[in-house]
């Protein structure tokens, strides 16, 4: 399975958000507007081993994936002492898509879940030695947890019963305290540079925390497709149940590690599950919750003879567990085929991952227009083609986007001695040609043409390219320019999304659709 990671992480072309990711590795930005820096660490590693290619932009992920697994067989081997248990725990995750096959997809949570598994591994050893040590260990990992991402903090409540259920008088003692002072300073980075910032990237995430559009029943079966699509459709109920007989065993005999365990899924679970019902969750969000349920899940079946379930039930278990992870390993092997190895398209534009390939085709068209009018730089209009125009060109002519400077905030130079008195080609996606911030942007444009972005012969977008003169982009407009300010959706704006964390029809349950129509097609 690994090695099938390998396979597709070198043969798909990044994605939009991979290739925005790549670009912060470019940067000595201390964090960003977005997210936090960790995830552009993981690919400097990789990049520094296998150059910019996608498998050195992925590497960080495949890695994170054997780690997280070791994590995890090592928490049930202490906790069961069983064999077979600590194989399912290995197991489960490669049978659920996003781990078993997307931990090749660069995102922050591919950074966060192997550090929030090690938390978890420190505070169980914790509870098994009382060595206050430990709890040094499990703030140092909590900290490169929120040095990933922000949602790690959703993991405070678990840890809060885990202490006062395990001894309360560990309040007394300063390895607690110490652990969160670890936590702090680790986190640092991001506290300094939003210190510099205007604290941005807190109000950035603070829209999506704090935005409430109604109630909706379409964004509530949403989440919950997207758990089914991305855990899988079997291995889903597997899960969901063993953590309600683990929190049921735990707050029953006073367990820590059955609490924590429990705790640390249901609380965001259940997060989400009521954000859903106004907001639409994005695919990547509550994917670092689920690998302490695979082990909270192999730990029930180890513990269900212990605690008197009936051999009825327990081969009923046993059985569907099994089920989850032969049907939902398939799953993933005929998702990895149908991207890799198969030549339609049964989505058509909707297909998640098809919906943003084909940029080669693109950047094609723009080098056709530099070599043609001399221009010598690329400008866009909003952050993914950005992104994959820096990606695509990988630093030969200098890419800019002319708004949302905010999320460049402390980027290097571009290369501007390029671009001063130079003209440029513009390459947007219709209609942001005919944005209203082009008001704020007096440049004189000459219409070029347009390109199409096609996947397996299906029309993705269309893109304008002009010609721009007369005007230099500037870098750091003032924060009240309608050129600085990044456009969330939760404010009103309402950009054609290209992401699934925005537009369900390119998200994880598309793929999952398609994977099944492949599979009923072979």
């Amino acid at each position: 399975m690994t090695l099938l990671r390998i396979v597709y992480a070198s043969a798909i072309e990044l994605r939009t958000d991979e290739a925005y990711y790549w670009t912060w590795s470019k940067e000595a930005a201390l964090s960003f507007l977005d997210h936090p820096p960790m995830i552009s660490w993981f690919i400097r590693l990789g990049t520094a081993i296998f150059g910019d290619t996608t498998l050195g932009v992925r590497f960080g992920g495949i890695v994170a994936m054997l780690v997280t697994q070791l994590l995890l067989a090592d928490i049930v081997r202490r906790l069961t002492h069983d064999a077979r248990a600590v194989v399912l725990a290995v197991l489960m995750p490669e049978a659920a898509l996003y781990y078993g096959l997307l931990m090749a997809k660069v995102a922050p949570d591919v950074a966060m879940i192997p550090f929030a598994v090690a938390m978890m591994w420190s505070l169980v050893r914790l509870a098994q030695s009382g060595d206050g040590r430990w709890w040094l260990a499990a703030g140092l990992f909590a900290g490169l947890s929120l040095l990933s991402k922000f949602t790690a903090i959703m993991f405070a409540p678990a840890v809060a019963v885990f202490l006062l259920v395990l001894d309360w008088r560990w309040l007394r003692s300063p390895y607690p305290w110490l652990a969160a002072l670890i936590a702090i300073v680790v986190f640092s980075p991001v506290l300094i540079w939003n210190a510099q910032h205007d604290w941005a990237s807190f109000r950035f995430q603070g829209v999506r925390a704090t935005t409430n559009y109604g109630i909706s029943l379409r964004t509530l079966g949403d989440y919950i497709g997207l758990q089914f699509g991305l855990v899988g459709f079997v291995m889903l109920p597997v899960v969901l149940s063993g953590l309600v007989m683990t929190a049921w065993r735990g707050f029953r005999t006073r367990e820590p590690v059955a609490i924590l365990l429990s705790t640390a899924v249901l609380v965001p679970f259940l997060y989400f599950l009521v954000k859903s019902m106004t907001l639409r969750v994005g695919d990547t969000w509550p994917m670092f919750m689920w690998p302490a349920g695979f082990a909270a899940a192999a730990i029930n079946l180890a513990m269900m003879p212990k605690v008197g379930w009936s051999t009825r039930m327990i081969r009923t278990s046993i059985f569907w567990a099994n089920t989850a992870v032969i049907s939902g390993i398939a799953f993933v092997v005929i998702v990895f085929l149908y991207y890799v190895a198969a030549p339609w398209n049964f989505l058509g534009r909707i297909d998640p991952v098809g919906g943003e390939a084909g940029f080669e085709q693109v950047a094609a068209r723009v080098q056709t227009a530099l070599d043609e009018t001399g221009a010598t730089w690329i400008a866009t209009t909003d952050y993914r083609t950005y992104a994959m125009m820096r990606w695509l060109f990988r630093g030969r002519v200098p890419v800019t986007e002319l708004n949302e400077r905010g999320r460049f905030q402390d980027f290097r130079d571009p290369g501007m001695d390029r671009i001063k008195g130079h003209a440029g080609i513009y390459v947007g996606r219709e209609p942001d040609n005919h944005a209203p911030l082009w008001d704020s942007i007096p440049a004189k444009r000459e219409q070029l043409g347009q390109v199409e972005r096609r996947w397996r012969g299906v029309l993705s977008d269309t893109y304008v390219l002009e010609k721009l003169t007369g005007w230099t982009p500037e870098l750091s407009p003032p924060k009240d320019s309608p050129l600085f300010q990044w456009r969330v959706l939760a404010l009103g704006a309402t950009p054609r999304p290209l992401s699934s964390a925005t537009d369900p029809s390119r998200g994880p349950t598309a793929l999952a659709v398609a994977a099944l129509r492949t599979a009923a097609a072979l």
